[in-house]
């Protein structure tokens, strides 16, 4: 019989993130705290860029940004904000989306598997994700279930199960 696998993956779907970023640019048009202040939020190329006049309004229009997200079901694990800065009179938070798992994250997750996971489950780096297979489908399910326990950087997905 052959192994059973899956793959361990980071990915955020652009289109929900696009949507996120719209309900979030209209709740900033919209709310009173935002009125006449320069608050704008806008995707430039890959970076989300959040605008304002000053830093803790910044941050709000970073919060609501935030709320959006998780509302559309995207994990804050794969939003990477930067700090706020000054640029002129107005000062600015840039983000970006992750995806992908890095060798670092990848390597981790795998000493995880193999040192807490049951035996025979073997997991390999392929680019950016991770692979993971076993004679055991049961012992797969345990694998992802120990994973989902586990305070880790990235958001995770199980995708592939065969």
């Amino acid at each position: 019989m052959a192994d059973s696998t899956f793959d361990i993956v980071s990915k955020v779907d652009p289109m929900e993130v696009d949507n996120a970023l719209n309900q979030a640019h209209k709740e900033v048009a919209q709310r009173y705290d935002f009125k006449n202040v320069g608050a704008s939020i806008a995707m430039s190329g890959e970076k989300v860029l959040m605008k304002a006049n000053t830093e803790e309004r910044v941050k709000a229009i970073l919060e609501v940004f935030e709320s959006k997200l998780i509302k559309r079901g995207i994990s804050l694990r794969s939003l990477d904000a930067g700090e706020p800065f000054a640029s002129g009179k107005e000062y600015r938070i840039e983000t970006t989306m992750k995806a992908g798992i890095d060798q670092e994250n990848a390597k981790k997750i795998g000493k995880i598997i193999r040192d807490e996971g049951p035996k025979g489950v073997k997991s390999q780096i392929q680019g950016d994700e991770l692979r993971v297979s076993s004679k055991s489908r049961d012992d797969l399910q345990s694998v992802m279930a120990l994973l989902k326990g586990k305070d880790l950087d990235v958001a995770l997905q199980f995708v592939n199960f065969r």
